[in-house]
């Protein structure tokens, strides 16, 4: 005797794959959402951190004049002195001094202490982040983040990064809008031996934290995307590309049709 499943039995499966496949969508979507809340609130935390930092010591983090009375010499005797900026890393807390004029640049040829990593490494010191960095640049370059001198985030191969380009007007860029962009924080994937400017984010969810932070406009305000071309649309719908006419569209639109991962986060003024 042949046996075959009723037509009420395939019923059932099909109803159970139903909700098993809703249930693991649903899952994803949960998750997806924790992450971009995290990349709100990692964001807020480490400017509470910078505030906090300038409160107590009159500087910023990596920038600070007299890091080492508190916290040792990476190398040399005086905290700005060539021994302690291309030393190896210290131990400990070890580290030197920044040159107090208010910027977080990657100054000085040839310098592996360098104060956009210090930055970090300051501020784990103060106690005000978790975590332990080392104050220095990757082994590749002055611009290379690693893991041992930045902040990873909670999105995939995402990392946090600083820099502060003081009140330099950017014009015809291929990557950013035409603007000023000081006090930065960036946020992004991992990219080898560079600034950490991957695309990570679709431009509706980039539009989600830049409305709930901002005004919701990619080349306007604090938040605006590292790279212009495939995050965002001119105000008439037409494609941004890396043209420096398109660095001047300033009324330009997220692409909110796009739902690839075609944006990363810079937050401008963030100290």
């Amino acid at each position: 005797m042949r046996h075959a499943f009723s037509l009420v039995e395939l019923s059932i499966v099909l109803v159970i794959l139903g909700l098993l496949t809703g249930g693991i969508l649903t899952g994803q979507s949960l998750i997806r959402a924790a992450e971009l809340r995290s990349v709100v609130t990692e964001y807020q935390r480490y400017q509470t951190a910078i505030h906090s930092f300038r409160d107590r010591y009159f500087a910023l983090p990596g920038d600070m004049r007299n890091a080492t009375a508190f916290w040792g010499f990476a190398g040399g005797s005086t905290g700005t002195d060539a021994a302690c900026y291309t030393s190896t890393t210290g131990t400990g807390t070890q580290t030197c001094n920044g040159d107090g004029d208010g910027l977080i640049i990657n100054s000085g040829s040839g310098n592996t202490y360098r104060e956009r990593f210090m930055f970090w490494q300051h501020l784990a010191n103060a106690g005000l982040i978790q975590g332990s960095y080392s104050g220095i640049a990757g082994s590749a370059n002055s611009y290379d983040h690693e893991t041992t001198n930045s902040p990873l985030g909670k999105i995939g191969s995402s990392m946090w990064s600083v820099y502060n380009s003081s009140n330099t007007v950017h014009s015809g860029a291929t990557s950013v809008f035409n603007g000023v962009y000081p006090s930065q924080i960036t946020f992004g994937a991992i990219v080898a031996d560079v600034d950490p400017y991957g695309n990570l984010l679709s431009p509706e969810e980039m539009w989600n934290i830049d409305t709930k932070l901002d005004d919701g406009l990619p080349a306007q305000g604090k938040i605006t995307p590292r790279m212009r071309a495939n995050c965002t649309v001119a105000a008439n719908g037409s494609a941004i590309t890396t043209s420096a006419a398109d660095a001047a569209k300033l009324d330009a639109k997220y692409n909110l049709t796009d739902t690839s991962k075609a944006c990363s986060i810079i937050f401008r003024n963030s100290w």
